[in-house]
This record gives structure tokens, C-alpha cells and sequence, in this order.
């Protein structure tokens, strides 16, 4: 996997939690809760403009929520 930059790492990252939050047919609130983070940072990882880092401990949270790999945020979705 490459990224020209972090923006755009960001952005894949952010997309992908959004595309698989909605295939799982979860709300962002329902997905905060269950990875234990707040509503607000999620929505602001899925923004599509985001340059907010995250841990890979928080990415981990997330994928084992909805229960994905970690490795698929990193790969381009087409939603």
C-alpha cells in the first residue's frame, strides 16, 4: 500500500470505517459505543476532509466492533 500523504491516508482510513459502519447497518452512536470512543471523534474520522490522526489501538477497537480486519481500512473502497 502507498499514500501520497497522510491526508490521504486519512481520508482512505476514514472512508472505509464509514463504508463498513454502514455495512453493518450501525449507526455512528452504536459504533462509538461499542469501540468506546466518542461520537465526535468518530464523526470526525469520517469526515472526508479529516487530517485527525488516530492510534492503531483506537483503529483496532473499531475494526474489532464491527468486526473487520484492520488491514481492509487501509485499502481504496468504492463506495
Amino acid at each position: 500500500m502507498y499514500f501520497n500523504d497522510d491526508t490521504d491516508l486519512y481520508r482512505i482510513i476514514g472512508a472505509n470505517i464509514k463504508h463498513y459502519r454502514k455495512r453493518c447497518k450501525l449507526t455512528q452512536v452504536q459504533l462509538a459505543e461499542q469501540a468506546k470512543i466518542s461520537i465526535s471523534y468518530l464523526s470526525k474520522l469520517e469526515a472526508a476532509g479529516c487530517n485527525k490522526s488516530l492510534s492503531i489501538s483506537v483503529l483496532n477497537q473499531i475494526a474489532n466492533a464491527i468486526g473487520v480486519e484492520i488491514s481492509e481500512f487501509f485499502k481504496e473502497v468504492n463506495t
